[in-house]
């Protein structure tokens, strides 16, 4: 057996709604069915980006408000997930202006070499990596880079 692909991601959240405005409305992912759809509410939602790469590439699905929240700190788990958004630190200044204007948490920007990144927390706390691939890198024939370490990004 071989993967080829991350297919999609599914989250437990809290609050479909606020959840929703987030991916949605925040980050731009196109909502393909959940929440309140016509006459009846489905505690679940599917998203797709705007590609249409594949049928669906995020699942929520609500618990509820008095559901355990993420443990703070090192624990076993998911960490974050990257959500490439551009090839450019203008897409990634623009990204951070609606994250602004949306009052997200920003929790960090890195500069992987072959990546620029932004750190932001869903409305669970899950961490999301906006990121960007830096222009020129040549990563595949120079795996080194893949570990050049991380610096401060100022954007």
């Amino acid at each position: 057996m071989q993967v080829q692909e991350l297919g999609h991601l599914v989250l437990y959240v809290s609050d479909l709604d606020a959840s929703i405005h987030f991916y949605r409305d925040v980050l731009g992912w196109r909502k393909i069915f959940g929440g309140d759809d016509g006459d009846r509410r489905i505690p679940a939602a599917a998203f797709s980006s705007p590609s249409n790469r594949t049928h669906h590439e995020l699942l929520l699905i609500e618990v509820g408000k008095d559901a355990t929240a993420i443990p703070q700190g090192r624990r076993v788990g998911m960490y974050h997930f990257g959500l490439k958004i551009g090839d450019s630190d203008d897409e990634l200044r623009a990204a951070l202006a609606v994250i602004r204007e949306n009052n997200v948490t920003v929790l960090g920007a890195s500069d992987h070499t072959i990546t620029h990144s932004l750190y932001i927390a869903d409305p669970d706390g899950n961490e999301v990596e906006l990121y960007v691939d830096v222009p020129g890198v040549d990563w595949i024939n120079d795996p080194s880079l893949q570990m050049a370490g991380t610096k401060p990004l100022i954007l």
